[in-house]
């Protein structure tokens, strides 16, 4: 018989992991309430959004860093196993110059080339020979990744969470306390754990002014590109990157994108999708053939805001009067490459929570 009651918020890839963690611990009954659900595309439902691939970039040593090194395992075993979940092995090329070296995005790219833990983990880590980089680029890596089709996966995790007894609910909170009420027993929940992403922002007995969100826009086109490719930067703004990404299952291919701090912009900018396309032909010439972005064929074109926290992500418990609630929440870019690391964190701080305290 369950012994405690649990409210997940939010039905993103960090919300629908977390509860599907939680699920595979007999006393814990839950309730997964979100006001999005996989299926859904909205600018505040994230995870819709995403590539999404594995590519660690965290610093080595850091609770991020360990969160995306247990991660890969999961999507591995899901890759090899379970096709159904939309999750594929794909060869991944990263190349890097070190005028970039200064820019956030360019500084997590030569991470992965310099870490000994992403080196040791990563299947086919291959440094790649100087003669063999295209002009312009100082150093290389390839490496076996998986790319996601979200379309597929967020409503696998879905299906995994019902068929382990995870009741879903839609709800809207105003406040963290009241989802404490929103428990399917109709009882009060224990605890809640909040993984509510950009919206910890504004969510009442939250309130997260450390919350901004980063813009991000892609083209998914038909295109077979036939590897994963990415650079460290681009000649269009700092804020601007080059990166392709296949997802599974017939998902199309993702032409990326930009990383606009700040920006709240729902919507498409043109001519930013026009040097999209170009910064990915120039990058991989083969996916038109050799030809120009005229012969990419576009699905649609993708704004989505990714949920970042200026000090990095919270994972911790608290009490907010007399309610636990554990943090999870501001990922930034990196929400499934560490998903179940930070849902294992999670599943591990509720723990502590409902574990009774001796008395000294």
């Amino acid at each position: 018989m369950a012994e405690a009651r649990i409210v997940v918020v939010g039905a993103g890839v960090a919300g629908l992991t977390t509860a599907l963690t939680l699920s595979s611990h007999a006393r814990y009954d839950i309730t997964l309430a979100a006001k999005y659900m996989p299926g859904d595309y909205d600018i505040e439902y994230t995870s819709t959004w995403a590539g999404a691939n594995y590519q660690p970039t965290s610093r080595d040593g850091t609770l991020a860093a360990e969160c995306d090194l247990q991660t890969w395992p999961h999507l591995e075993r899901l890759a090899r196993h379970h096709p159904e979940a939309g999750v594929h092995f794909q060869e991944n090329v990263t190349y890097t110059r070190e005028k970039d070296e200064s820019s956030v995005h360019g500084a997590s790219r030569s991470r992965c080339i310099y870490s000994e833990r992403f080196k040791s983990m990563i299947p086919n880590y291959k440094q790649i020979p100087q003669d063999r980089l295209p002009p312009g680029y100082d150093a290389g890596i390839s490496f076996t990744s998986v790319c996601i089709n979200t379309a597929l996966y967020l409503p696998w995790l879905l299906s995994q969470c019902l068929k382990a007894g995870v009741v879903v609910r839609r709800r809207v909170f105003t406040h963290i306390s009241e989802a404490a009420q929103a428990h399917h027993s109709g009882k009060q929940a224990d605890l809640v754990v909040n993984c509510t992403g950009l919206g910890a922002g504004k969510l009442g007995g939250v309130e997260d002014k450390e919350m901004v969100p980063v813009r991000g826009q892609t083209v998914l086109v038909r295109n077979d590109p036939g590897i994963m490719c990415q650079a460290s930067g681009t000649e269009d703004g700092a804020d601007e990157m080059a990166y392709i990404m296949q997802r599974a299952a017939g998902g199309g291919t993702i032409l990326g994108g930009c990383y606009q701090l700040g920006n709240w912009e729902s919507q498409v900018d043109p001519n930013l999708a026009v040097r999209i396309m170009k910064r990915a032909v120039d990058l991989c010439p083969s996916i038109t053939g050799g030809k120009g972005i005229e012969h990419l064929s576009v699905i649609r074109h993708n704004v989505g805001l990714r949920p970042l926290r200026l000090s990095g992500t919270r994972l911790e418990k608290e009490k907010i009067g007399e309610l636990w609630v554990v943090h999870n929440y501001g990922h930034g870019g990196y929400g499934y490459q560490s998903s179940y690391g930070c849902s294992q964190v999670a599943a591990e701080l509720a723990d502590d929570a409902l574990t009774p305290k001796s008395k000294l």
